[in-house]
């Protein structure tokens, strides 16, 4: 049974709503803390309560000021750890740096593998996630690191409404191993649009469709929107080859540079995202059709099961 006493749950400055909401579900109140920052820009973070022995989440998502939001939480670690907590689980919705995971120029950072040094070197002695744009960052843990998917959430979405006549869509080939698992939860055919470049630009552009969405209602399935050029382009070749509609479930909702005036222009059907990352009101308003989706639940049952040293892979299966 879960501890009262010795489960703790703090929240940084990035994502407070989705924290409140993971204690809420967690039955524990949110930890006593106090964020100073200084005229230097400097930051001091003071624990207000006891954490001696206690087993502590921190709740820090990657969102704007990133690099703000990225020193805090190693602040938060360290100031926990010399307050004698007994474990520090860093509870990281939207996992920074995730797209930088490969050395694929000469003489750069694979800043994901840094993030997960720095977390180690400040404290944390394990790590939960959400949707790792790579299954390979996993393996730039040296401690233990738990990965969640939002597929349970998404299908109980997208499983409300009638889905006879409906197909899985990936963006691309490397976005087809996560669709496909998507589909297979829902029990679904698949699609996968094949992208290329055509010109020098970096714009790739799709250009052929493997499978049939003729008259069919098509979901795209992706880890993330970024510009929301790729899901722009995916709607775009869908509606060339006959789909009916076009909806898009997608974990993270990083939605920056022109992502809004693309999705708008991509006349989706329907945009189902997550909460890891907090949707601003503006952009709500922007896309009316745009629908969020609480991961709180998911997360406070998995920092519970590792409270109580219960297995996490097992609410995935």
């Amino acid at each position: 049974m879960t501890d009262p006493a010795r489960l703790k749950i703090f929240s940084g400055s990035s994502h407070p709503a989705l924290a409140k909401a993971i204690a809420q579900h967690a039955g524990v109140p949110l930890g006593a803390l106090r964020v100073t920052r200084f005229s230097n820009e400097n930051i001091k973070i003071k624990i207000d309560e006891n954490v001696r022995g206690c087993d502590v989440f921190v709740v820090q998502t990657s969102a704007s000021p990133l690099s703000d939001h990225i020193v805090e939480l190693l602040i938060l670690i360290d100031a926990l750890k010399f307050a004698s907590a007994d474990r520090i689980t860093a509870v990281l919705p939207y996992f920074p740096y995730a797209r930088s995971d490969k050395k694929d120029e000469a003489r750069i950072s694979i800043t994901a593998r840094l993030m997960a040094d720095l977390l180690e070197t400040a404290g944390a002695d394990r790590v939960l996630t959400m949707t790792l744009h790579s299954p390979q960052i996993m393996g730039f843990f040296r401690r233990p690191a738990d990965q969640l998917l939002a597929t349970p959430i998404l299908k109980e979405h997208f499983r409300q409404g009638d889905l006879s006549n409906s197909v899985v869509v990936a963006t691309d080939a490397g976005a087809g191993k996560i669709a496909g698992h998507f589909a297979k939860r829902l029990h679904l055919p698949m699609a996968v649009i094949d992208k290329r470049r055509v010109d020098d630009s970096e714009k790739a552009i799709g250009v052929d469709l493997i499978g049939e969405v003729k008259d069919k209602d098509a979901i795209i399935y992706d880890d993330e929107i970024a510009t929301g050029g790729s899901i722009a382009e995916a709607a775009r070749i869908l509606r060339d080859f006959g789909a009916r509609k076009v909806r898009v479930g997608v974990t993270h909702a990083v939605l920056s540079g022109p992502a809004l005036e693309r999705l708008r222009d991509a006349a989706l059907d329907e945009l189902v995202v997550t909460d890891t990352i907090p949707v601003a009101d503006e952009k709500r308003r922007a896309l009316p059709n745009l629908k969020v989706l609480s991961t709180a639940k998911l997360f406070a049952d998995a920092l519970t099961r590792i409270h109580e040293g219960q297995s996490v892979s097992a609410m995935m299966e």
